[in-house]
C-alpha cells in the first residue's frame, strides 16, 4: 500500500510539473514566428481574412504571423500539412466550412471533425456567397435568372473554386431548391481565372465570396445579383438576398482556428483570447464588413459546437448531391 501511495504521488507531482511547464510555456509564447495555414487559394475569401487575423496577431505578439496557402484537394492537402506539424502553437491552421461538410471518400482525410482531428481555438469570420453573372446574360435579379435557367436547362454556366467547396454546395442548393439545372465549371487556384472567364463571356455566373470578385464588380464586369445571407448585409443595402426569391435558402462561409492535436491548452487558451482581441478590433470589423466579410469571436467550446451544428445543417445537402451523382 506504501509503494502504490508513493507512485500515486509522483505521478501527481509530475502532473503538477506538466502543468506548469505548459502554464510557463504559454505565458512566453511566442518566441518565434507563428504559420497559419489556409486551405484556399491566395486571393480568395478565406486567403484574405487569414492575412488580415495573422496581422493582428502579429501585432498583438510582436512576432512575425506568416500565412501559408496549401489550396487543392478540397481543402485536404491543407489539413494534411497542419495535421502533421508539431502540436506546439507554432502552426496554426484556418480550415473553410467546406473542409468540414466535404463529402466522404471525396476527399482524403476529410471531412474534418474536431476534437478528433484538431483542437478548436476560436472563430475567425463569415462570409455570405455573392452570386454574380456576367452583364451580357442580361438579366438583374436572381428570379430573372431561375426563369431564365428554366427555359435553358443545362446551358447557364456557373463558376466555383472547387468540387466540394462552399461555392460548389451553395450552387447545388440553388438548383436543389429553385428546380433548375445549370453547367458547373469547377476551378482550381481560387477565383481568378473564373473571373477572367466571366469577364470574357465564357462562363455566365460566378459564387463567391465578395472579396474574390469585388475588383470585377467595381469594374462593372460582372454584376451581383444576390447575396445569401439571412438578412441583407449592412455594407451591400441594395442587394437582395437569395432567401427573398428563396425563401429559407442560406449560404455563408466561415472560418475558425484550430490547432494540432496535443497542442497545449494554456496555449489554446492563450490564442483564443488574442484571437478574441483581434477579430472584436472594430478598425478589422470595418475593412471586412468592406468586403463582405463579418468577424466574430468564439471561445474554443463555442467554436466546437457550431462546427457540428454547420455539419448538421449540410449534411442533408450533401446527401442530396450524393444522391444525384449516383
Amino acid at each position: 500500500m506504501g509503494r502504490c501511495r508513493d507512485w500515486l504521488v509522483i505521478a501527481q507531482l509530475a502532473l503538477l510539473a506538466i502543468a506548469f511547464a505548459n502554464a510557463a510555456q504559454a505565458e512566453s509564447y511566442p518566441t518565434k514566428p507563428v504559420t497559419i495555414i489556409c486551405d484556399a487559394a491566395a486571393g480568395s475569401t478565406p486567403d484574405v481574412v487569414a492575412r488580415f487575423v495573422a496581422g493582428g496577431l502579429g501585432r498583438i505578439w510582436g512576432q512575425q504571423v506568416v500565412t501559408i496557402n496549401h489550396p487543392g484537394a478540397g481543402g485536404s492537402i491543407g489539413a494534411r500539412a497542419a495535421g502533421d506539424a508539431a502540436a506546439d502553437g507554432y502552426t496554426l491552421y484556418m480550415p473553410a466550412l467546406s473542409t468540414f461538410v466535404a463529402q466522404p471518400n471525396t476527399f482524403p482525410k476529410l471531412p474534418l471533425q474536431l476534437p478528433r482531428d484538431f483542437t478548436p481555438i476560436g472563430f475567425t469570420a463569415e462570409n455570405p456567397m455573392f452570386f454574380a453573372v456576367n452583364p451580357s446574360l442580361g438579366i438583374h435579379t436572381l428570379a430573372e435568372l431561375v426563369a431564365l435557367a428554366k427555359q435553358r436547362p443545362g446551358e447557364i454556366s456557373y463558376a466555383t473554386t472547387g468540387i466540394g467547396r462552399l461555392t460548389h454546395l451553395a450552387g447545388e442548393l440553388l438548383q436543389m431548391r429553385a428546380e433548375i439545372k445549370l453547367l458547373l465549371i469547377p476551378y482550381t487556384g481560387g477565383p481568378a481565372r473564373a473571373v477572367g472567364d466571366i469577364a470574357h463571356n465564357r462562363v455566365s455566373m460566378i459564387i463567391e465570396g465578395y472579396s474574390g470578385i469585388a475588383a470585377s464588380i467595381n469594374s462593372g464586369l460582372m454584376k451581383p445579383i444576390a447575396v445569401a445571407s439571412a438578412q441583407r448585409l449592412p455594407d451591400f443595402p441594395e442587394l437582395p438576398t437569395v432567401a427573398e426569391t428563396l425563401p429559407g435558402f442560406a449560404a455563408t462561409g466561415w472560418q475558425v482556428m484550430v490547432a494540432p492535436v496535443g497542442t497545449p491548452d494554456a496555449i489554446i487558451r492563450k490564442v483564443s483570447e488574442d484571437l478574441r482581441a483581434v477579430v472584436d478590433d472594430p478598425e478589422l470589423k470595418k475593412k471586412l464588413g468592406r468586403l463582405g466579410s463579418y468577424s466574430r469571436h468564439m471561445t474554443p467550446e463555442e467554436a466546437l459546437a457550431f462546427v457540428e451544428a454547420e455539419q448538421r445543417t449540410w449534411r442533408p445537402v450533401l446527401e442530396k448531391i450524393a444522391a444525384k451523382s449516383n
